[in-house]
Parts: structure tokens; C-alpha cells; sequence
């Protein structure tokens, strides 16, 4: 089993070469393997495009080699079309004879199905090689079809003093002197963040933040996809001359009545306000296909996916500045995982084992 592992690990390797480009689609790697030698690889790299085996196949050269080779895949082949043909026929065709996998597929088009037909075609099929790091690498395709809700990423910074944002006349004099939004982290600490944007499919503040940074939640310091903005904007107040609503990036309100956009890319959906928010938000960003997203303010919006136990990351940036007053960060306890010193920055890393 621990060949197995070595190259199993590998697919791993070549899967997250995919991070934040695949939606809605897994993150996959393979390679294959003859004589203990690898012949072949490849991962998934975006929707609509070849899948990992696909790749893995055609970047073998003596193709008369895979009838006496073992495939390794991430995750359970596909056996049904959808933009691409079935990866369980592919291998069926090549009549390659060994396949071993990493976990099996949630989606329920999958789920067991592409299994079933590799054995049935007479392939021998091992599973479950490291099923628990196959399982993390797609955390997020895993939440969405089990859960039926995005993988949520809850993300601030926080002052030495615990706050995370100044009070007005602190804010007023700092932005007098063009520092909009004020910083409690240093650049490269934003810049990680930007990388986070470009790894998850949206992004969504309340409308506070809005009102007092005008933030482009976009990724500007990093090269990447740009995620789809979510902003909380209950009585429709927000102007829509405001960054968020701006440039091609795609926009989602989340507001009591339906708002009519002038910019195509903006979108407006109804959630009840008099329930469970956070749920109510989940089940609308299901109902869009979005996978994941990093609740990133402000206090209010973060303290309700926390209330309601909705969430699955807390990314938390202390820094050594302090306000004395202004907006308290949010009410959390939970394990840490992690922690990280980045500069004179310190990041705590949680996950939510429940």
C-alpha cells in the first residue's frame, strides 16, 4: 500500500496545480504508472476542459504501454457526460487493468457509478488510497454536494487591542491622509489575502463595510481569477456608483426586495432578514452553483455565520497596532490549527471540527 501512497500523494501534487480554476468542478490529478516508473500525468485545470486522466493518457508516448500499467486518480473516474465524455470509458478503452483511487466522488452523478463500471468492465479497482488527504484537497466540492452549501472561510484582522476598525474621529483623521480603508495588517499580509480571493469562487461583506471602505474586493495583487462579489445590502441603500458595483466582475445583492442594476454583471437576490441569516445565504449561494466563499466583514455579518455555527476556516490576522475604541472583533472561540508570523503580523489559522 505504500507504493500506493507515493503516487496517490503525487496526484495530490498535480491537483492543486487546478486551485480556484476548476469550478465547478473538483480539483483531480493522475498519473500513471508502468514498471514503477511514471509514464504519465495530469491534472484537471479548468471546467469544460479535458479531465486529469484525459491528460494523463495523452501525455503517455508508447501508448501500447497502458494495457500493462496502473492509473492513479485523486478521485473516482466520471462515468456520465456532461461538457466531457466519461473518464471510466477512456480507460475502459485503453484497457488499462489496474486503477487506484484516492476517495470517491460525492456528486451524485458520480457517487459510486464510475466504479461500478470499471469493475464491471473487468478492472481491478483499489480505493481509499489516503482518502483523508484526497478528502481535504476538495474540502469545498466535498461541503458543496454533502452539505448542500458553500465552504465558508471566515477572514479578519483584529488590533493588538481586539478591535477591527477605528472609531469615526480615529477613522476620519486617517483617512485625511488618504489611508482608505485603514490598515491593521502589513502589504504582504493583504497580498495573501488576495491570493485567498483567487482561490475561492465568491467573496461577501455586509453593507457597512461597504458604506466606510468602498472596497473593489477584487484580486489586485495577485494574478487569478476574480471571485464574485456578495454584498449584504438589506433596504437596497447602496449607491450603485460604488466599486463593488463596478467593472465586469461579477456582483450578487442580497437584499428583502429585488434592485434593478444598470451594469449587467450585477445581480440582485431575495433572503428573509427575520430567520437564519446565515443559512438563509447559504441556500441562496447554493442555489447559484458558488462552492466556496470568504466571509471577509464586516463584525456584524461574521458574528452570524459564527452564531449559527456556519462555517468551516476562521483565517484571523493580529496585528501590533492598537484603536483603544471602534468596532470590537467578533465574539469566537474555536482549536487552532495553525499559526503563522508573517512580518510583524501574526495569523491564526482555525478549523471547525464540528
Amino acid at each position: 500500500m505504500k507504493i500506493h501512497e507515493k503516487y496517490i500523494k503525487r496526484c495530490i501534487e498535480l491537483a492543486k496545480n487546478g486551485l480556484g480554476t476548476t469550478y465547478p468542478n473538483p480539483l483531480v490529478g493522475s498519473v500513471i504508472v508502468f514498471e514503477n516508473q511514471i509514464i504519465g500525468e495530469g491534472w484537471h485545470q479548468k471546467a469544460g476542459e479535458p479531465h486529469a486522466e484525459v491528460h494523463a493518457i495523452n501525455s503517455v508516448k508508447n501508448k501500447s504501454l497502458l494495457s500493462k500499467s496502473t492509473i492513479y486518480v485523486s478521485l473516482e473516474p466520471c462515468s456520465h457526460f456532461g461538457k466531457t465524455p466519461p473518464c471510466a470509458d477512456l480507460i475502459i478503452e485503453n484497457n488499462i487493468a489496474n486503477v487506484v483511487l484516492g476517495t470517491v466522488d460525492p456528486n451524485e452523478k458520480v457517487a459510486g457509478k464510475g466504479i461500478q463500471k470499471l469493475i464491471a468492465a473487468g478492472i481491478h479497482v483499489t480505493t481509499g488510497i489516503l482518502e483523508a488527504e484526497c478528502n481535504e484537497l476538495n474540502k469545498r466540492f466535498f461541503t458543496f454536494h454533502q452539505q448542500k452549501r458553500p465552504y465558508i472561510i471566515l477572514k479578519w484582522a483584529e488590533t493588538a487591542d481586539g478591535f477591527i476598525a477605528p472609531n469615526e474621529n480615529l477613522r476620519k483623521a486617517l483617512n485625511a491622509n488618504e489611508q482608505k480603508p485603514v490598515w491593521i495588517t502589513n502589504r504582504y499580509s493583504r497580498q495573501l489575502v488576495h491570493k485567498w480571493r483567487n482561490e475561492e469562487q465568491a467573496i461577501l461583506v455586509g453593507t457597512q463595510t461597504v458604506v466606510d471602505d468602498n472596497p473593489s474586493l477584487n484580486v489586485r495583487y495577485w494574478t487569478g481569477n476574480q471571485p464574485i462579489r456578495i454584498v449584504i445590502d438589506r433596504q437596497n441603500r447602496l449607491e450603485e456608483t460604488l466599486a463593488i458595483f463596478q467593472s465586469s466582475q461579477i456582483t450578487m445583492a442580497l437584499s428583502e426586495s429585488k434592485k434593478e442594476f444598470k451594469n449587467e454583471n450585477c445581480k440582485s437576490e431575495i433572503i428573509h432578514f427575520d430567520g437564519n441569516v446565515a443559512q438563509e445565504i447559504c441556500d441562496v449561494l447554493f442555489r447559484n452553483q458558488i462552492q466556496s466563499v470568504i466571509i471577509e466583514g464586516g463584525a456584524k455579518t461574521l458574528q452570524t455565520f459564527i452564531d449559527e455555527n456556519l462555517w468551516d476556516e476562521a483565517r484571523i490576522f493580529k496585528g501590533t497596532n492598537s484603536f483603544l475604541t471602534g468596532t470590537k472583533a467578533p465574539v469566537f472561540s474555536g482549536k487552532m490549527n495553525e499559526q503563522k508570523t508573517i512580518l510583524d503580523d501574526t495569523l491564526l489559522i482555525f478549523k471547525n471540527h464540528d
